[in-house]
């Protein structure tokens, strides 16, 4: 059995909003968790906020002082999506451009995997 190689890549402004919003809630040590769990129209959704902690068996990828945990039930649902933060006409927010979707429902909210 050949084994994955799990990614999961942030952009800098992804990381630098979330370094600017930890710094605002006084936090020097920001673990960013991000978490696919199941829900919405399309099967799963994501969930992100911070960690004080880094559980056994979860996946660490660290940005310019930023670390992302990810666990092992999500990882392979995000393996080599991406972290963005995109400001447009209707305002900011994250987003993750993950190759891994087959399908969304209507609102965006939510996705399912092959």
């Amino acid at each position: 059995m050949q084994k994955v190689e799990m990614n999961f890549f942030a952009t800098e402004k992804a990381v630098q909003e979330v370094l600017r919003i930890a710094q605002e809630n006084n936090i020097t040590e920001p673990i960013l968790r991000i978490r696919v769990v199941p829900g919405g129209c399309s099967g799963f959704q994501y969930a992100m906020g911070f960690d004080d902690t880094i559980e056994e068996g979860d996946y660490v990828f660290e940005y310019n002082g930023l670390k992302i945990a990810i666990d092992k039930f999500s990882m392979p649902y995000v393996n080599n999506a991406e972290l963005d933060y995109v400001v447009d006409f209707m305002g900011g927010g994250f987003t993750i451009k993950n190759p891994n979707v087959t399908g969304s429902c209507g609102c965006g909210n939510s996705f399912s995997c092959g």
